[in-house]
Protein backbone atom coordinates (compact mmCIF):
# COMPACT_ATOMS: atom_id res chain seq x y z
CA UNK A 1 0.00 0.00 0.00
CA UNK A 2 2.86 2.37 0.78
CA UNK A 3 4.49 1.78 -2.61
CA UNK A 4 1.21 2.44 -4.43
CA UNK A 5 0.74 5.72 -2.56
CA UNK A 6 4.24 6.92 -3.47
CA UNK A 7 3.66 6.08 -7.12
CA UNK A 8 0.46 8.12 -7.10
CA UNK A 9 2.24 11.11 -5.60
CA UNK A 10 5.02 10.82 -8.18
CA UNK A 11 2.50 10.63 -11.01
CA UNK A 12 0.71 13.76 -9.77
CA UNK A 13 4.04 15.63 -9.55
CA UNK A 14 5.00 14.64 -13.10
CA UNK A 15 1.57 15.67 -14.38
CA UNK A 16 1.81 19.12 -12.78
CA UNK A 17 5.35 19.55 -14.11
CA UNK A 18 4.21 18.60 -17.62
CA UNK A 19 1.36 21.10 -17.51
CA UNK A 20 3.75 23.81 -16.35
CA UNK A 21 6.18 23.12 -19.17
CA UNK A 22 3.33 23.06 -21.69
CA UNK A 23 2.21 26.46 -20.48
CA UNK A 24 5.72 27.88 -20.78
CA UNK A 25 6.02 26.46 -24.28
CA UNK A 26 3.15 28.66 -25.48
CA UNK A 27 4.68 31.89 -24.26
CA UNK A 28 5.63 34.55 -26.89
CA UNK A 29 9.33 34.67 -27.74
CA UNK A 30 9.56 37.80 -29.88
CA UNK A 31 10.76 40.52 -27.52
CA UNK A 32 11.30 43.17 -30.22
CA UNK A 33 8.77 45.57 -31.75
CA UNK A 34 9.34 44.13 -35.22
CA UNK A 35 6.65 41.83 -36.55
CA UNK A 36 7.69 38.37 -37.64
CA UNK A 37 4.77 38.32 -40.08
CA UNK A 38 5.91 40.30 -43.11
CA UNK A 39 4.30 40.71 -46.57
CA UNK A 40 5.56 38.34 -49.25
CA UNK A 41 5.42 39.30 -52.95
CA UNK A 42 4.88 36.54 -55.52
CA UNK A 43 5.12 36.88 -59.30
CA UNK A 44 3.15 34.91 -61.87
CA UNK A 45 3.79 34.98 -65.64
CA UNK A 46 0.95 34.64 -68.15
CA UNK A 47 1.86 34.17 -71.81
CA UNK A 48 0.17 34.40 -75.20
CA UNK A 49 1.91 33.47 -78.48
CA UNK A 50 0.91 35.63 -81.45
CA UNK A 51 1.61 35.27 -85.17
CA UNK A 52 3.69 38.08 -86.62
CA UNK A 53 4.47 39.48 -90.05
CA UNK A 54 6.64 42.23 -91.49
CA UNK A 55 4.10 44.91 -90.62
CA UNK A 56 3.80 43.66 -87.03
CA UNK A 57 0.49 42.04 -86.12
CA UNK A 58 -2.47 41.44 -88.36
CA UNK A 59 -5.84 42.91 -87.44
CA UNK A 60 -7.12 39.52 -86.28
CA UNK A 61 -4.05 39.01 -84.06
CA UNK A 62 -4.44 42.49 -82.60
CA UNK A 63 -8.06 41.71 -81.77
CA UNK A 64 -7.05 38.40 -80.21
CA UNK A 65 -4.34 40.09 -78.14
CA UNK A 66 -6.67 42.86 -77.01
CA UNK A 67 -9.29 40.27 -76.04
CA UNK A 68 -6.66 38.50 -73.95
CA UNK A 69 -5.77 41.77 -72.23
CA UNK A 70 -9.46 42.29 -71.40
CA UNK A 71 -9.85 38.74 -70.13
CA UNK A 72 -6.74 39.12 -67.94
CA UNK A 73 -8.11 42.42 -66.61
CA UNK A 74 -4.84 44.17 -67.45
CA UNK A 75 -4.29 46.93 -64.89
CA UNK A 76 -1.82 49.09 -63.07
CA UNK A 77 0.92 47.04 -61.45
CA UNK A 78 1.08 44.49 -64.28
CA UNK A 79 4.25 44.29 -66.36
CA UNK A 80 3.97 43.60 -70.10
CA UNK A 81 6.98 42.33 -72.06
CA UNK A 82 7.60 40.83 -75.49
CA UNK A 83 9.77 37.88 -76.45
CA UNK A 84 10.38 38.26 -80.17
CA UNK A 85 13.26 36.24 -81.68
CA UNK A 86 13.06 38.36 -84.87
CA UNK A 87 13.26 41.64 -82.90
CA UNK A 88 10.76 43.24 -85.26
CA UNK A 89 10.10 46.86 -84.17
CA UNK A 90 6.66 46.74 -85.79
CA UNK A 91 5.61 43.97 -83.40
CA UNK A 92 6.75 45.97 -80.38
CA UNK A 93 4.91 49.05 -81.66
CA UNK A 94 1.69 47.08 -82.15
CA UNK A 95 1.82 45.60 -78.64
CA UNK A 96 2.73 49.01 -77.21
CA UNK A 97 -0.32 50.60 -78.82
CA UNK A 98 -2.62 47.97 -77.33
CA UNK A 99 -1.02 48.12 -73.88
CA UNK A 100 -1.28 51.92 -73.91
CA UNK A 101 -5.08 51.59 -73.91
CA UNK A 102 -4.73 50.18 -70.39
CA UNK A 103 -2.24 52.81 -69.26
CA UNK A 104 0.80 50.53 -69.47
CA UNK A 105 4.12 50.72 -71.27
CA UNK A 106 5.81 47.58 -72.59
CA UNK A 107 9.04 46.79 -70.74
CA UNK A 108 12.20 45.79 -72.58
CA UNK A 109 13.39 42.55 -70.95
CA UNK A 110 11.02 39.58 -70.92
CA UNK A 111 11.26 36.91 -68.21
CA UNK A 112 12.19 33.35 -69.03
CA UNK A 113 9.12 31.24 -69.82
CA UNK A 114 8.53 27.62 -70.73
CA UNK A 115 8.06 26.44 -74.28
CA UNK A 116 9.82 27.29 -77.53
CA UNK A 117 8.49 29.70 -80.13
CA UNK A 118 8.00 28.63 -83.73
CA UNK A 119 9.35 30.86 -86.52
CA UNK A 120 7.04 33.79 -87.18
CA UNK A 121 5.74 33.96 -83.61
CA UNK A 122 6.27 36.30 -80.70
CA UNK A 123 5.31 35.82 -77.06
CA UNK A 124 3.55 38.48 -75.02
CA UNK A 125 4.11 38.06 -71.28
CA UNK A 126 2.08 39.58 -68.46
CA UNK A 127 3.89 39.48 -65.13
CA UNK A 128 1.46 39.97 -62.25
CA UNK A 129 2.57 40.36 -58.65
CA UNK A 130 0.49 39.63 -55.59
CA UNK A 131 1.22 40.41 -51.94
CA UNK A 132 0.12 38.42 -48.91
CA UNK A 133 1.20 37.77 -45.33
CA UNK A 134 1.69 34.02 -44.77
CA UNK A 135 0.70 32.65 -41.38
CA UNK A 136 -1.86 35.35 -40.58
CA UNK A 137 -3.91 35.39 -38.50
CA UNK A 138 -1.88 33.53 -35.88
CA UNK A 139 -3.66 32.47 -32.68
CA UNK A 140 -1.14 29.79 -31.74
CA UNK A 141 -0.28 31.30 -28.33
CA UNK A 142 -2.26 29.30 -25.74
CA UNK A 143 -0.60 30.58 -22.58
CA UNK A 144 -1.44 33.64 -20.51
CA UNK A 145 2.08 33.70 -19.07
CA UNK A 146 4.49 36.14 -20.69
CA UNK A 147 7.62 36.27 -18.56
CA UNK A 148 9.76 37.69 -21.41
CA UNK A 149 7.27 40.50 -22.21
CA UNK A 150 7.16 39.36 -25.83
CA UNK A 151 4.66 40.27 -28.52
CA UNK A 152 1.96 37.82 -29.55
CA UNK A 153 2.54 35.57 -32.59
CA UNK A 154 -0.10 37.53 -34.49
CA UNK A 155 1.53 40.89 -33.80
CA UNK A 156 1.56 42.95 -37.01
CA UNK A 157 -0.88 40.73 -38.90
CA UNK A 158 -3.61 43.37 -39.13
CA UNK A 159 -1.41 46.23 -40.34
CA UNK A 160 0.72 44.20 -42.74
CA UNK A 161 -2.26 42.29 -44.18
CA UNK A 162 -4.12 45.55 -44.84
CA UNK A 163 -1.01 47.03 -46.44
CA UNK A 164 -0.59 44.00 -48.70
CA UNK A 165 -4.26 44.17 -49.70
CA UNK A 166 -4.35 47.92 -50.41
CA UNK A 167 -1.04 48.53 -52.21
CA UNK A 168 -1.75 49.25 -55.88
CA UNK A 169 1.54 47.81 -57.10
CA UNK A 170 2.87 44.99 -54.89
CA UNK A 171 6.34 45.53 -56.37
CA UNK A 172 6.49 48.79 -54.40
CA UNK A 173 6.83 46.68 -51.25
CA UNK A 174 10.16 45.41 -52.60
CA UNK A 175 11.45 48.60 -54.17
CA UNK A 176 9.75 51.97 -54.13
CA UNK A 177 9.17 54.12 -57.17
CA UNK A 178 12.12 56.20 -58.30
CA UNK A 179 11.65 59.85 -59.13
CA UNK A 180 12.81 61.58 -62.29
CA UNK A 181 14.79 64.17 -60.34
CA UNK A 182 12.77 66.99 -61.87
CA UNK A 183 10.78 69.39 -59.72
CA UNK A 184 7.50 70.73 -61.05
CA UNK A 185 8.11 74.32 -59.98
CA UNK A 186 5.08 75.81 -61.70
CA UNK A 187 2.62 73.56 -59.87
CA UNK A 188 4.24 74.19 -56.49
CA UNK A 189 4.36 77.98 -56.99
CA UNK A 190 0.72 78.08 -58.04
CA UNK A 191 -0.39 76.54 -54.76
CA UNK A 192 1.79 78.94 -52.76
CA UNK A 193 0.51 81.99 -54.65
CA UNK A 194 -3.09 80.91 -54.16
CA UNK A 195 -2.51 80.60 -50.43
CA UNK A 196 -0.79 83.99 -50.17
CA UNK A 197 -3.27 85.91 -52.32
CA UNK A 198 -6.38 84.51 -50.66
CA UNK A 199 -8.32 87.10 -48.69
CA UNK A 200 -8.46 86.53 -44.93
CA UNK A 201 -11.67 84.94 -43.76
CA UNK A 202 -12.45 87.91 -41.50
CA UNK A 203 -11.76 90.63 -44.07
CA UNK A 204 -15.44 91.27 -44.68
CA UNK A 205 -16.17 92.09 -41.05
CA UNK A 206 -18.86 90.65 -38.87
CA UNK A 207 -22.45 90.40 -40.04
CA UNK A 208 -25.21 92.01 -38.04
CA UNK A 209 -27.34 89.39 -36.39
CA UNK A 210 -30.84 90.30 -35.29
CA UNK A 211 -33.31 88.20 -33.43
CA UNK A 212 -36.22 87.17 -35.59
CA UNK A 213 -39.77 86.30 -34.72
CA UNK A 214 -43.03 88.12 -34.14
Amino acid sequence: MKIARNSKLMGAALLSLGLGLAGCGGMPTNTSLYSTKQPVVERTNFTLDVDTNRSGLSVSEQQRLNGWFETMDLRYGDRVTIEDPASNPAVANAVNDLAARYGLIVSEVAPTTEGALTPGQARVVITRSTASVPGCPDWSAKSDMNYSNGTSPGYGCAVNSNLAAMVANPEDLLQGQTGTGENVVATGNRAIETYREAAPTGAGGLQNATAGGN
